[in-house]
């Protein structure tokens, strides 16, 4: 129950500093700066080395690619049948797709499936969404935007130099290795930064615009993420015949929030900034209902 507490104390006091201006404007980047930076790579060198290769290790890669590549390609479906904007259809393959694996399938999943779930939720976070985010993503907001395009080596170094893929890559060299206490301790004490600062974040980056001539296309994302994905992450785990901790965790990682990241970038690149910033925002509070059903389901 304080899981539930923290996240909606926590996005309410972003959102009220925001309002406020207590908090300076650009507030927001930096602390997702500080998780970023900080707190995830304290967090996946503190889990990481707690997995174990096997089966339930490749179920959250599989699925977070499945449900990505399907959901794209359901939202150029639709965006082409309804004649949405170029500039419209970019915003919708970001926010639409890309799930908020980290900064709110942490402390949700957390409170649902228990600390058991956190190796799983970074996998699925790291080897799926981060993945996505830094090819996918990066194609889509440059192709959209009209800008300059991205090549191969301009994605491979973005990838290669993100902070949390490093922290993965040096901590998959310490899996099933015990660090000693004080090390533990220190990371232990830094990932738990991670949930408090990112739902602040998450606070300050609310926006609740809706023109109404965008209800169309913010219903359809809506739709897409927040029952589209987790349904598509059923069959697949439903399919391959996986139950478990790691297939509940995929599954709930499939249905959380549209991520605020992919929002960021949308609004970066000028994909539609207004919808994408309202569907990141109410996607946000509807989740919370969303995912409380799907638990309901595993």
């Amino acid at each position: 129950m304080e899981n539930f507490v923290l996240i909606a104390l926590a996005i309410s006091v972003g959102y009220l500093f925001s309002r406020s201006g207590i908090f300076p404007e650009g507030s927001a980047a930096i602390l997702n700066k500080f998780v970023i930076f900080i707190s995830l790579p304290a967090m996946i060198l503190l889990q990481i080395p707690k997995l174990s290769f096997s089966t339930e290790f490749v179920i959250p890669i599989i699925v977070a690619w499945s449900v990505t590549i399907v959901t794209a390609m359901m939202t150029l479906t639709v965006s082409k049948l309804l004649h949405f904007t170029k500039e419209v259809t970019g915003a919708l393959l970001l926010v639409a797709v890309l799930t908020n694996s980290s900064f709110l399938g942490i402390p949700l999943i957390h409170a649902y499936l228990g600390a058991e779930a956190l190796p799983y939720i970074l996998v699925y976070d790291q080897m799926g969404t981060f993945l996505a985010l830094s090819t996918y993503g990066i194609f889509v907001a440059a192709y959209y935007s009209d800008q300059s395009e991205i090549g191969l080596k301009t994605m491979a170094v973005k990838a290669l130099t993100f902070p949390p893929f490093i922290a993965l890559l040096i901590a998959l060299f310490f899996v099933n290795t015990a660090f000693p206490a004080v090390i533990s301790n220190v990371l232990s004490a830094l990932a738990d930064t991670i949930v408090p600062v990112a739902l602040v974040a998450v606070g300050l980056q609310l926006q609740f615009r809706l023109p109404g001539h965008e209800i169309v296309p913010f219903g359809i994302a809506l739709v897409i993420k927040l029952i589209m994905a987790p349904l598509i992450a059923l069959a697949v785990v439903s399919l391959a015949g996986w139950t478990g901790l790691a297939a509940g965790v995929s599954v709930m990682e499939a249905g959380m929030a549209p991520m605020v990241t992919a929002g960021a970038m949308a609004s970066l690149y000028g994909l539609a900034p207004r919808l994408t910033s309202a569907i990141v925002g109410y996607g946000i509070l509807i989740s919370f209902f969303t995912t409380a059903v799907l638990f309901t389901l595993l």
